[in-house]
């Protein structure tokens, strides 16, 4: 298996790394570093390919990357004002 084989990812995981790159892209990140971005950030949450290969148990996800890309990108929009 050569180093970048995306074969033992889920169509999920395919299909989540495709929304992140985009969501990179209309912040202005270029192509292939959003790509590299969108994997890592997938990598980060489910920790890998998940289609069966190996010995061992699943492992669980981690949802903290979005959580905190939804905090970060709410911030601004999402600020009460007080009154005067």
């Amino acid at each position: 298996m050569p180093r970048g084989d995306k074969s033992k990812y889920t169509d999920k995981q395919k299909r989540q790394a495709e929304h992140i790159e985009k969501g990179y892209e209309d912040r202005g990140v270029k192509g292939k570093e959003a790509e590299r971005r969108a994997w890592a950030t997938v990598n980060k949450e489910t920790k890998g390919g998940k289609k069966p290969g190996g010995s061992g148990r699943g492992k669980s996800m981690d949802n903290s990357p979005s959580k905190k890309g939804g905090r970060i990108s709410g911030k601004k929009t999402g600020r009460k004002v007080g009154s005067k």
